[in-house]
């Protein structure tokens, strides 16, 4: 029996549009910062406050644009993201002080919140339904090399280049997806119409309450990642290991890119929970290795752990997530996980700013350690227990 083919034009073209935006998120992440510092004279609270924007923004997106990308048609909603995001791409040439650029990094990261709430969207439609956990598993493979090849990119750039020549690039990049976004077909689909899903402000207009469970486990997993994404280079000057900590993103990555289409198939016959318990070892395991990292290798082993741990959570938690939603709330469903996802993201950094004066760097990350061994007891209540019912019935 032939399997329903996964790699079509379609499927191609969305996942690079995918990866290109979050390869400019990823970029201007670790420069950002730097940035507003060296040109505007920021404060350490102030630069974090310019990266973390963004994701708030982003959040802000996906919250109103689940509600209405099937209203406005899930290209056409694609579009305007790609749009936004290449326009205030160009605004980062425009030097109006501190107040202007998180403006900027506000509406940018809305942009980037509806253009990738419609590349989830449509990802989801075109991967047929009996390989969904491995076509979003190969699918959020092209945020894990963004996620690897941004940052890379950022840090040499800032080295040898002018932010200007980052901004143009970014400016490129952006350009480039609205390029590709014409050769995207996606199917018109049947949406069923009902007043009372139409009218006032309730909850389920704006997120899709059964992927509220999984989306919290997400949120828990993000918040602690945020502590790597944010800190991993304040840290790695503290321990003495700025050269290698260039290539941790590198390996998160690598790590990520070997297991990630052994993952997903297994998700498929196996179910979530079988990649999910170890995953979940597994991130606590890297966070706890950082925590002691004194050498290159025990940091790039870390970021290994961490990459098959939070690296294949992310994508198997949006498999969940589309899963358990019904075809016409799938725009829901995943800005529904993405608005967690962010929000972890996003708030984090802020939150363990406060953390990190009175524990230190190499203590906050034993902390977030034991969270997510805590959060895998979450994830056992709010899905694990219903998984393991269900496969159970199926065997």
């Amino acid at each position: 029996m032939n399997k329903p083919k996964l790699w079509t034009k379609d499927f191609i073209v969305v996942s690079s549009i995918n990866f290109l935006i979050t390869l400019i998120f990823y970029l201007l992440m670790v420069t950002i910062a730097v940035y507003a510092v060296d040109k505007f004279n920021a404060s350490t609270s102030q630069a974090g406050l310019v990266t973390g924007i963004f994701i708030i923004g982003t959040l802000i997106g996906r919250l109103f644009i689940g509600r209405y990308i099937d209203s406005i048609g899930r290209k056409r909603t694609l579009f305007i993201g790609l749009l936004f995001f290449t326009l205030t791409a160009i605004l980062y040439f425009v030097n109006l002080g501190l107040t202007f650029l998180l403006i900027n990094r506000l509406i940018h990261g809305v942009a980037m919140g509806v253009a990738s709430t419609a590349t989830g969207t449509i990802v989801a439609q075109t991967i047929p339904a009996t390989r969904r956990g491995e076509g979003i598993g190969y699918y959020s493979m092209s945020a894990t090399l963004a996620t690897a090849i941004g940052p890379f990119i950022g840090l040499f750039m800032s080295q040898h280049t002018s932010y200007q020549m980052i901004f143009a690039f970014c400016l490129a990049l952006g350009v480039i997806c609205l390029l590709i976004a014409f050769f995207l077909r996606v199917p018109a689909m049947e949406i069923p119409t009902k007043a009372s899903e139409r009218k006032g402000f309730k909850l389920s207009n704006f997120i899709e309450p059964k992927a509220l469970p999984i989306a919290f486990v997400t949120l828990a997993i993000a918040f602690c990642y945020s502590s790597v994404l944010s800190f991993i280079n304040f840290y790695a000057i503290e321990i003495d290991l700025v050269e290698i900590s260039s290539f941790f993103f590198f390996v998160y990555a690598i790590a990520v890119l070997v297991s990630r289409p052994f993952t997903g198939r297994l998700m498929d016959l196996k179910g979530a929970n079988f990649i999910m318990y170890p995953a979940f070892l597994l991130f606590a395991a890297g966070i706890l290795l950082l925590s002691a990292a004194h050498s290159g290798i025990i940091l790039l082993v870390a970021g290994a752990f961490i990459g098959l741990g939070f690296g294949n959570m992310q994508s198997s938690t949006q498999a969940i997530a589309v899963k358990l939603t019904p075809t016409h709330r799938l725009g829901l469903a995943t800005s529904t996980f993405f608005i967690f996802l962010d929000a972890g993201l996003g708030f984090g950094p802020y939150l363990l700013g406060f953390l990190i004066p009175v524990t230190g760097y190499s203590m906050m990350y034993v902390i977030m350690g034991i969270l997510i061994l805590a959060t895998t007891v979450l994830y056992y209540f709010l899905h694990g227990k219903k998984e393991h019912a269900a496969t159970e019935l199926y065997n």
